[in-house]
């Protein structure tokens, strides 16, 4: 594997027992999931990495990566909640409470058709909006960055937290982001001694929402499509592969895999 600068280290990935992951141009390339790719979170499920994909995905996609995928937990909506399997059963585990969340996000819902019809209409509603139980999630494909950047503007100025992916305005309102679910989760579920965080765990990532978890994981990796978007990130990635996507993130998980083989060999 090729990094765009230096390679990391066996030694700084040697210990790494959590990888968590972006979902949407990260692990998808063009919106499939490549065989190499998901080969990809089987060796490291294999290998006993804890994989734990954090999206600004609906419920709906969370419920089916955590029944299908070989993954520990699904941290969904941008941090609203985590979803699980415990003792069998599907579990999802809210920032605050599922109905007050959900309540807020139908006011919430109500106010962004209203500045979106205000606007002209040429923004709409994600589809899978349905799916979704806290959040809203306003389409961006398309647009130019200065039009997102006005209408993202407007939402925060309305009360709203927002996150921009590659696809998606996410909006919610509440005071939780990816990284505060993902280390919630981490000393939570995972029951990690805080001072370890730094060698034990590791992020993959593309997009501008995924600047907090930049700046809260030491061992962040971003994949090759993530270089346009570099002067809008507050933290950015210490990694970055040469490969996009997919492909990206299948390299960036052979470089971890091959530190502990390294390490042990040594």
């Amino acid at each position: 594997m090729t990094f765009v600068d230096l390679a990391p280290s066996a030694q700084e990935l040697r210990h790494v027992r959590y990888l968590f992951t972006d979902i949407d141009d990260t692990l998808t390339t063009e919106g499939k999931l490549l065989p190499s790719t998901y080969e990809a979170l089987w060796e490291l499920s294999r290998a006993g990495i804890a994989v734990v994909p954090v999206t600004g995905g609906s419920a709906g996609w969370c419920e089916h990566i955590v029944r299908a995928w070989p993954v520990a937990a699904v941290i969904g909506e941008s941090g609203a909640y985590a979803v699980m399997r415990r003792n069998g059963e599907v579990v999802f585990e809210y920032w605050e409470n599922g109905a007050l969340q959900g309540e807020r996000q139908r006011q919430h819902l109500g106010a962004i058709e209203k500045l979106i019809s205000e606007k002209g209409g040429t923004f709409k509603i994600a589809h899978d909006q349905v799916f979704r139980l806290a959040d809203v999630a306003i389409d961006i494909q398309g647009h130019n960055t200065r039009d997102v950047e006005d209408l993202a503007s407007d939402i925060r100025a309305m009360g709203g937290t927002v996150a921009i992916s590659s696809i998606h305005i996410n909006t919610w309102i509440g005071v939780y982001d990816k990284r505060a679910m993902s280390e919630r989760l981490l000393t939570g579920m995972f029951e990690v001694d805080p001072a370890e965080l730094p060698s034990v765990t590791a992020f993959v990532g593309d997009s501008r929402n995924d600047a907090p978890m930049f700046g809260f994981i030491r061992n962040s990796f971003g994949v090759g499509n993530i270089l346009p978007v570099l002067p809008y990130l507050q933290h950015v990635p210490r990694w970055i592969s040469s490969q996009p996507a997919g492909l990206g993130f299948a390299d960036i998980a052979s470089t971890i895999l091959n530190a502990r083989t390294e390490c042990t060999d040594s």
